[in-house]
């Protein structure tokens, strides 16, 4: 039997059809999607509605606010809002006493700016609660502007105090509406989604096992799965209440499944025959789909996955074998873990996820991301007021706000950016004061032109972080237009400098993060995976410090990194497809690569974190001392070939390292042997390590096939 394939998507090579799909793919509709459209909307428009009522200064920070959080999939929204108020207590007490050390002296004051740009950054990169940078960060971003103004101390007190307060507002109003709408919608929004892509890949390898034609609405159905990608599960698991431990674990199932979604998407544009050894095969991966799908729906660890098929006739197949491989690591992403009630149970009683990244002082990326964004907040604050234009000053605010959607962009998304600012600003806003404002005589007027535009904002943010930046922009730019004053705009003037200021704002942002220290986004995605091969290889020697508590800290700020770059590889893949240009293709198949590569490593990380615990001899985990030289040998096996791998994606070269790390395990199996009591029945401790061993070697070697 004759197998025709082609291992890859087609690409179109026209970027105007490319692009129209992949906006039909962003845009279409999915589950839940409408719902918390609604969500978004009710809330923006009911603290639009009280602060015109009762005149209210800046409520467009309120409404912003809205949008920004009401995505969060919240098991707990009343401690999300005491977080918000604590931190914009915070940031209120820190504005009000630092400025006023500084109030008298020009040049001071110019310094306190800039130390609290930088500050604000700071916070928006290291901080791991959403909600509370989007808090520090409202409060900051309109803050000093107010404070630059030529009126007395006294009325900028009482407009910080109203800043305050048009937060607390937005507090209640979002809170009580997520709290009503948790109850409409009951589930969990990182395992439901994740259920729902594991039951399409399995109707269609159900489909192919009882030899019959897929369907129309299952093919349309993965195709947009696969388009959706997987960046809004990471986002929603990212901002979700799980302990840390779990969502690295999450995060691997995450991985697992999109690209289980891809190998099935592509195995519908290919043509084959199966045989009944195939079929069986088929049918042995679907019923696996299934438990595991069902495992997770019900809270549970997923068992141990085997397919054992060395001595039955080739597969006629293609992409069988990688899929059975991807089903297999599922369950191996919870290696060692205890049952998910428990981390349920650990995260509503104990809160142990802390408010600032481990590894935050250490993490140089930091420290980058903090000084390119206080750079481009003071050229502006520099520009508007050389130019004696206050009525820009929103360019200072545009930065500090799109600066929460900033770390891990590429150039491409500010180009969205810039898109959404001029359809919110000129297109929508200024539109509406010319063609549709003149006619509204009452608020119910507005509010139907409020509730229309953030509708159809909230539409495109709830689109993957590829387009989602489009309509944050658009939002943003309305309300500023439309919610600063309490009347209908009559001049366009205040339209026109805050809709510059936007764009001012947007422009200095793309030049100093895209021009003056960017890079294209496959450089960047290349740049970044071999520097995750360096910091796995780190991981792997950990720990250096006989201490344990050291040893601890130390793994667990490098293992908090290793994870965020994993999340930042896949992001800047993302952006790999707004690229054009002669090395398109390359760039692609580069992307292909990588991303598979992603998955075997981000399961070695979940793996190698597993083992770590018999390495420093946890309570539970304790292995034979006599073992400890031969286990060493294995780690620092690891770490050799995981250096040797990026060296060679450096352009260095290399020897393979992978049938050395296969010696190091066989001589590590034998040292545990020989120090069990029964060499023939080994302890549960040792059967486990050596599991994970084995399967550490394993996928190493793999990883270094593919690299």
């Amino acid at each position: 039997m004759a197998t025709t394939a082609t291992q890859s998507l087609p690409q179109p090579s026209n970027p105007l059809i490319w692009f129209w799909e992949f906006l039909k793919g962003e845009l279409a509709p999915y589950p839940g999607r409408a719902g918390t459209v609604a969500r978004m909307t009710l809330a923006a428009t009911l603290i639009m509605i009280v602060g015109m009522i009762f005149r209210v200064p800046y409520i467009w920070q309120g409404a912003v606010y809205a949008l920004m959080v009401s995505r969060e999939n919240t098991r707990s929204t009343l401690h999300s809002a005491a977080v918000v108020f604590l931190v914009t207590d915070i940031a209120a007490i820190y504005l009000l006493v630092s400025v006023s050390l500084v109030i008298n002296s020009p040049l001071l004051h110019f310094l306190w700016i800039v130390g609290t740009f930088f500050i604000a950054f700071y916070a928006v990169s290291a901080l791991t609660n959403y909600i509370a940078a989007v808090a520090f960060i409202n409060l900051i971003a309109v803050g000093i502007p107010l404070w630059d103004r030529y009126v007395p101390a006294e009325t900028k007190v009482d407009d910080t105090l109203w800043l305050c307060l048009s937060v607390l507002i937005a507090i209640v109003i979002t809170g009580a509406v997520e709290l009503v709408f948790v109850r409409l919608r009951p589930g969990d929004g990182v395992v439901l989604p994740i259920a729902e892509r594991l039951s399409a890949v399995g109707s269609l390898v159900a489909c192919y096992a009882a030899d019959c034609t897929v369907d129309r609405a299952t093919q349309k159905h993965i195709i947009r799965l696969q388009t959706l990608g997987t960046s809004l599960l990471r986002r929603s698991l990212r901002r979700s209440d799980y302990s840390p431990e779990y969502s690295v674990e999450m995060a691997g199932v995450i991985v697992l499944v999109g690209r289980l979604v891809d190998l099935a998407a592509t195995l519908m544009q290919l043509s084959f025959q199966s045989s009944a050894s195939d079929q069986r095969r088929l049918r042995d991966l679907a019923s696996t789909i299934a438990a595991i799908r069902d495992d997770l729906i019900n809270r549970q660890i997923p068992r141990p996955v085997q397919f054992d098929h060395e001595e039955q006739p080739p597969v006629f197949v293609p992409l069988l074998a990688e899929m059975e491989h991807t089903v297999s690591l599922i369950p191996q992403a919870f290696a060692d873990s205890k049952s998910i009630h428990e981390y349920v149970a650990s995260v509503q009683d104990t809160r142990k996820r802390t408010l600032v990244a481990l590894g935050a002082f250490a993490n140089p990326e930091h420290l980058q991301f903090a000084l390119k964004g206080c750079l481009a907040a003071t050229i502006c604050y520099v520009i508007y007021n050389a130019v004696a234009w206050p009525g820009i000053s929103t360019a200072v605010t545009t930065c500090l706000l799109t600066a929460l959607s900033t770390v891990g962009s590429s150039r491409q998304k500010q180009v969205l950016r810039i898109t959404g600012a001029i359809v919110g600003g000129f297109l929508i806003g200024m539109g509406a004061q010319v063609f549709i404002l003149p006619y509204l005589d009452s608020i119910g007027g507005f509010v139907v032109l409020f509730v229309a535009v953030t509708a159809f904002s909230s539409w495109f943010m709830t689109s993957s972080p590829r387009l989602s930046y489009f309509g944050i922009q658009v939002a943003l730019a309305f309300y500023l237009i439309n919610l600063s004053e309490f009347k209908m705009q009559t001049s366009l003037e205040a339209a026109r400098d805050r809709v510059v200021g936007v764009l001012l704002g947007l422009i200095i942002m793309w030049l100093v993060f895209d021009q003056l220290w960017g890079a294209p986004a496959a450089v960047e995605m290349r740049r970044r995976f071999i520097s995750n091969l360096r910091s796995l290889a780190q991981f792997a020697r950990e720990p250096l410090s006989n201490d344990l508590k050291t040893a601890r800290a130390r793994s667990l700020a490098l293992g908090e990194t290793i994870y965020a770059n994993l999340d930042q590889v896949r992001a800047v893949a993302d952006g790999v497809l707004f690229e054009f240009g002669p090395s398109r293709e390359q760039d692609l198949a580069l992307r292909n690569r990588i991303r598979q590569g992603q998955t075997d490593l981000r399961v070695l990380f979940i793996l190698r974190v597993a083992t770590w615990k018999y390495r420093v001899r946890l309570p539970g985990f304790e292995l034979p001392g006599a073992m400890q030289p031969a286990e060493k040998e294995f780690d620092n096996g690891l770490a050799s070939a995981l250096d040797g791998m990026a060296d060679r994606m450096e352009g260095k070269k290399v020897t393979r390292q992978g049938e050395g790390l296969v010696a190091a395990y066989a001589q590590l199996e034998q040292a545990l042997r020989k120090t069990s009591p029964e060499q023939h029945h080994l302890t549960p401790q040792i059967q486990s390590f050596l599991l994970l061993s084995r399967r550490i070697a394993g996928l190493a070697d793999s990883l270094e096939k593919e690299v």
